[in-house]
């Protein structure tokens, strides 16, 4: 790694993660370093170099996998509570690396300094988690037909899981996946974004320290650096048995299609376009602080981002006025900062995606309530600092109907039922996070009934972002079908066995066949 002064205590933090090699980038462990080109990470928040980062090369990438398919039968054979005391001590040296780790992530990715605690916050949550899974992978007892028979169910480890993940969340997604995949006796390969590789070394590093102090295989963690290239290695690989990848739909597409060619299964948590409805009994104290965030929080680049706003017409221009009043509240800087409540976008493309919304909106027929721009000037040096915009659109233009991963809030009204609401909250191909504001108890149930929000996720007076590690987390339709985190998200991560046991003196046939001899 080469990194720049910096004036954000980031040297600090690559010191206190032992992040200071310029060949780390694809490895078992902390020595096993790769011979690829190189990528820079370069920081939203100044246009600077933080780091120089070489990527995985094929030889490299099998150096990695022959180290995960080794460790596999290691881990596997360990108790899973066992595995759960090691995922414990993972989240406990979290606890001890959180102000660095999550000052990292805000200097590479660009959130603010807050949400890049809370990031890490959800790496300590998902272990907590996994650590009490770790006694719970239960099968079950399934009453025979047959007399002098038992069935049961029980849960085997899949192999090597590979993870794809994205920018945005550049530390949390990976804990997701592979906590609940370690407790179930899996090994990981991961492959961060490419914007992001200094966040996956330092994981790698933490983790690493854990499994020398218990004399466990560096390959029960790897990470690998690269581009979509680097990942298509992963997707066609027969031996990885489960690929789960956070990004675009597109990506997704192409993922799926891969991974199902080779009958691997794919965990595929993909875009987003969240609406909160709200209704004329809305309380304005949750409704302007839940939209607001929601809109902006990350500068608009959550997949659970709310990009949509359905209000009656009855409160329409009470709800709007509120919340254009509180953009001009909202302060643009350096995230580190923690007077600012938002941090650039990611680099310069997310800012061209961001200008070309907003003129396509116009181009449609929108109304420009709040302007957006690109800022200049002293502390904007880097280019990526973007004011949020709010438009007033239609449902059914073209770029409404598509997630711009940027802070653009499209506002709209709906008239007569909440029925109506609803039907234009899930007249969109994504089907991610969705919220309603509402007093009535009446409007809350229909939404969340079965003729309700098409969305994996259904909040009620609350954003739709946001989300609890205790849930499941993911969408349908072009979201992609995906379920990480909690509840029982971690079946995806075994394979299910059904047993029958005959322990009578004769051998009777399911549904009753004679065949006699």
């Amino acid at each position: 790694m080469q990194a720049v002064a910096t004036d954000f205590g980031i040297e600090k933090a690559l010191k206190a993660l032992g992040v200071k090699d310029i060949n780390e980038g694809t490895s078992t462990g902390s020595n096993n370093f790769s011979s690829g080109d190189v990528i820079e990470s370069i920081s939203p928040v100044n246009g600077k170099l933080i780091a120089k980062v070489k990527t995985t090369t094929r030889a490299d990438y099998e150096k990695v996998m022959d180290a995960a398919t080794a460790a596999f039968p290691i881990w596997r054979a360990m108790p899973a509570p066992q595995r759960g005391e090691i995922v414990r001590q993972f989240g406990n040296k979290l606890r001890e690396l959180k102000e660095p780790l999550g000052r990292l992530v805000s200097f590479e990715m660009g959130k603010s300094l807050q949400e890049g605690y809370g990031e890490v916050q959800e790496m300590i949550d998902i272990c907590d988690f996994a650590v009490g899974l770790s006694r719970q992978l239960n099968g079950q007892t399934i009453p025979s037909e047959r007399p002098g028979h038992v069935m049961r169910e029980q849960w085997h480890s899949l192999g090597v899981v590979g993870i794809i993940s994205a920018f945005n969340f550049p530390v949390a997604v990976w804990a997701w996946n592979t906590a609940l995949a370690w407790v179930c006796g899996d090994v990981c390969v991961w492959k961060a974004s490419e914007k992001t590789p200094l966040c996956s070394i330092a994981c790698q590093n933490i983790i690493a320290e854990i499994l020398k102090e218990n004399n466990l295989p560096e390959g029960i963690s790897c990470i690998i650096n690269g581009d979509y290239t680097v990942g298509e290695m992963m997707t066609t690989d027969t031996r990885i048995p489960l690929i789960s990848a956070t990004g675009s739909t597109r990506m997704g597409r192409i993922v799926g299609v891969t991974v199902a060619e080779r009958f691997g299964k794919s965990l595929l948590e993909l875009g987003g376009n969240n609406a909160i409805i709200i209704t004329p009994t809305a309380d304005l104290k949750v409704v302007v602080p839940g939209a607001v965030f929601g809109a902006v929080g990350t500068a608009g680049q959550r997949c659970t981002s709310t990009r949509r706003l359905i209000i009656h017409e009855s409160v329409y221009d009470k709800v709007r006025d509120a919340i254009v009043g509180a953009y001009k509240q909202l302060t643009i800087g350096n995230p580190l900062d923690q007077k600012n409540h938002i941090g650039p976008l990611i680099d310069q493309d997310a800012v061209n995606a961001y200008l070309s919304a907003i003129e396509r909106a116009k181009a449609e027929g929108g109304n420009v309530l709040v302007e957006g721009g690109v800022l200049e000037g002293e502390g904007y040096e880097s280019g990526c600092y973007v004011k949020p915009a709010i438009i007033e659109a239609e449902n059914h233009f073209d770029i409404v109907q598509h997630e711009t991963f940027a802070p653009v809030l499209y506002l709209m009204k709906y008239s007569g039922d909440v029925e109506n609401a609803i039907a234009k909250q899930n007249g969109v191909a994504q089907g991610l996070s969705s919220a309603i504001m509402t007093n009535e108890m009446k409007e809350a149930e229909k939404f969340l009934s079965f003729a309700g929000s098409d969305c994996g996720i259904a909040n009620v007076n609350i954003g739709t972002s946001g989300a609890e590690i205790g849930g499941a987390f993911g969408g349908e339709k072009e979201t992609g079908g995906g379920r990480e985190s909690g509840s029982d998200a971690w079946k995806v991560y075994m394979r299910r066995q059904t047993n029958t046991v005959n322990y009578s003196d004769e051998l009777p046939l399911a549904q009753g066949i004679k065949f006699d001899l």
